[in-house]
């Protein structure tokens, strides 16, 4: 944990792995790859991978990273489509999982990916997002690792076309700054798009259905709180309010910080510190892992000297999804990333 996506050149992140799209003999191919080749140093790399010689598809093997700002490129081999018939799903997220799998045997605790497949191989991009969104959420609950997804834009999001019109109605009704140029711009630049890819035809995907949010916790039965109870729960620090609303709910501390996207080392620190001074994004972040309405929510902040405000779009967008009880972390990130906000979890 956590799981972010980001708009990035993949030469540039720092992390301690990136991932390259390979192919089976390990050559260096076009698009992302030429790029990683080129960043980290032809030659060196070229030698590296002849060593190796060759990778089955649907596995990762490892090499120094030479010129990039990272220690290790894993070099995960793709399927190309074939139409969907030849077990290309099955193959895509073995090379994520083979990368993931790398990443933990060389004690990496970042790593960053591109989408998979999704260039000159010609996986259709919101199939690929899926099985990557997908893959790499169950390995992360499991297991203690940053994992960046870079992306280029926003084409390969697999943003129902409902939801998208669902969002900016609700953004349109509620965000303050109506008058606000670049918003409408940025809204007629999405809007254009979207409007040219379904005359196309193309089919906007649901968003993540395979990586639904898991059913509300069954919350513990509540008794009736005296006044007295109340009054003492005025003023409680953030820590304390966080850690009651897990108690009341009858829930691990483990699944809170993984449903919230939050690291274990992070929530350890404020576990530790009755005084921590949390992120805005850090609270909202446990509000949606914690299925959080959002009057409860707005207690939460408040504990840590935060309120929504009516002039961010991010506070926007988290308030429609509590109000639509969207309480998927990786659902509520892709959509702040669609309106270029920041993302929830640390």
């Amino acid at each position: 944990m956590p799981f972010l996506m980001i708009r990035n050149d993949i030469t540039k992140v720092t992390a301690d792995a990136i991932v390259n799209p390979a192919n089976r003999n390990l050559l260096q191919g076009s698009g992302t790859s030429r790029a990683i080749y080129q960043a980290a140093g032809e030659q060196e790399l070229t030698a590296a991978c002849e060593a190796i010689g060759y990778c089955e598809p649907g596995r990762a093997v490892c090499t120094p990273a030479f010129g990039l700002p990272a220690t290790y490129i894993f070099h995960a081999v793709c399927p190309a489509w074939q139409g969907g018939g030849f077990g290309e799903a099955e193959q895509l997220a073995g090379a994520y999982h083979s990368a993931l799998e790398l990443a933990a045997e060389y004690h990496c605790e970042s790593v960053a990916f591109p989408l998979l497949s999704s260039g000159n191989y010609g996986y259709p991009k919101e199939q690929a997002f899926r099985i990557a969104v997908d893959t790499i959420t169950q390995y992360v609950m499991e297991h203690d690792l940053t994992v960046y997804l870079v992306l280029y834009d926003q084409h390969s999001l697999a943003v129902s076309r409902k939801l998208f019109a669902s969002v900016e109605e609700y953004i349109d009704d509620h965000y303050v700054a109506q008058n606000d140029e670049s918003y409408q711009f940025d809204r007629r630049r999405r809007e254009s798009a979207e409007r040219r890819r379904w005359r196309l035809g193309e089919e906007a995907a649901p968003m993540l259905e395979t990586a639904a949010a898991p059913p509300p916790p069954a919350a513990a039965p509540r008794t009736a709180r005296s006044l007295e109870s109340l009054m003492d729960n005025l003023g409680e620090s953030f820590t304390t309010r966080l850690l009651r609303l897990i108690d009341e709910r009858g829930l691990k501390d483990s699944t809170v910080y993984k449903q919230s996207n939050i690291s274990r080392q992070h929530f350890s620190k404020i576990q530790c510190n009755r005084d921590y001074n949390p992120k805005k994004k850090t609270v909202l972040a446990f509000a949606v892992g914690l299925h959080l309405s959002e009057d409860e929510t707005i207690d939460l902040l408040k504990s840590a000297g935060y309120a929504f405000s009516d002039g961010s779009k991010r506070d926007w967008i988290v308030r429609y999804c509590l109000e639509h009880k969207i309480y998927n972390i990786n659902q509520v990130n892709t959509l702040l990333f669609e309106y270029d906000q920041e993302q929830l979890g640390a």
